[in-house]
């Protein structure tokens, strides 16, 4: 289920120009029109409205607090997920400008539209996308460019970053079918907690160096809809990774009794792998590392939650 948005501002943050501002860029927008209304009209709305919200708020610092203070006093589901993008209006919008640093020679349209450019316009991948350790090994790797121009940099930039752990959630979107006989469907989106050690989806390819396999059951079970293929794990990133230079004989391993991995374990599966329409990385915002996305070799920055 996609998250259900309502857009919201405060005609009175600031100076006054959250109503200028929404009229001359338009969408669907509710004002407050008096104290604690914002809080009211958020609550009112996650009442009326099942699912994951997305509330854009038009305002300041102040009016943002209302909101949040307002939530513990109903009654609402604590399982869902309520998301806010912020377009700083406020006098001083401590909290936006912390997430989205100014930036000299910005518009000041563009710079109050960052956050919600963030939320309405996500990174799309055509052939690989990652986060955590693999995301890390490229960005380190670039700097041992000059030094190691092969792909053994990848191989040392790995050593630096290989006790890592990284901090963040995540949601799997799903498909209509998996298209494999070996995993289970889930009809709706699947929530997972880290922290993770590898993170990594590939869209229609089953492997990143020719001998490096990671994904195999895309080319053995090809998907019957548009959907990518996805791992992770979280212990024994090296011994993993080197099983997937053998064929991709990783997704075999298993944990025996004494913790041990190996294909002859009778325990848990080491690297959990999904087939899924798309997923949302939601990161820790103290874990630097965590908000590095990479999307077909390109890495960006994304904001994390406090």
């Amino acid at each position: 289920m996609s998250a259900t948005v309502l857009v919201l501002y405060n005609p009175v943050s600031g100076d006054c120009n959250a109503k200028e501002f929404f009229q001359n860029h338009p969408m669907a927008v509710v004002a407050t029109e008096h104290a604690g209304h914002a809080g009211t009209i958020v609550t009112d709305f996650l009442q009326n409205h099942q699912g994951d919200v997305t509330v854009v708020l038009g305002s300041g610092d102040g009016t943002l607090h209302e909101v949040v203070n307002a939530l513990p006093d109903h009654a609402l589901d604590t399982s869902r997920t309520i998301t806010f993008a912020l377009v700083p209006c406020g006098t001083a919008n401590a909290l936006f400008s912390s997430l989205f640093a100014p930036v000299s020679g910005s518009s000041a349209v563009a710079y109050k539209l960052l956050s919600l450019d963030a939320f309405i316009a996500p990174v799309l991948s055509v052939v690989v996308m990652s986060t955590a350790l693999h995301a890390s090994i490229l960005e380190d790797s670039e700097l041992l460019r000059k030094e190691i121009p092969g792909i053994e940099r990848f191989k040392v930039a790995a050593q630096q970053n290989k006790t890592r752990w990284y901090r963040s959630r995540v949601k799997l979107l799903p498909v209509p079918s998996t298209g494999m006989n070996a995993l289970v469907p889930h009809k709706d989106p699947l929530d997972l907690s880290g922290p993770f050690a590898y993170f990594l989806s590939t869209v229609n390819v089953d492997r990143l160096e020719p001998a490096f396999r990671i994904t195999p059951q895309y080319s053995t079970e090809p998907p019957q809809h548009a959907s990518l293929d996805w791992r992770h794990l979280r212990l024994k990133a090296f011994t993993v990774l080197t099983a997937a230079y053998q064929d991709g004989n990783h997704i075999r391993l298993r944990y025996n009794e004494n913790g041990n991995i190996g294909e002859d374990g009778n325990g848990p599966t080491v690297v959990e792998y999904f087939r899924c329409g798309g997923w949302e990385w939601i990161p820790e915002e103290a874990d630097e590392k965590a908000c590095l996305v990479c999307s077909d070799g390109a890495n960006s920055q994304i904001s994390g939650r406090r």
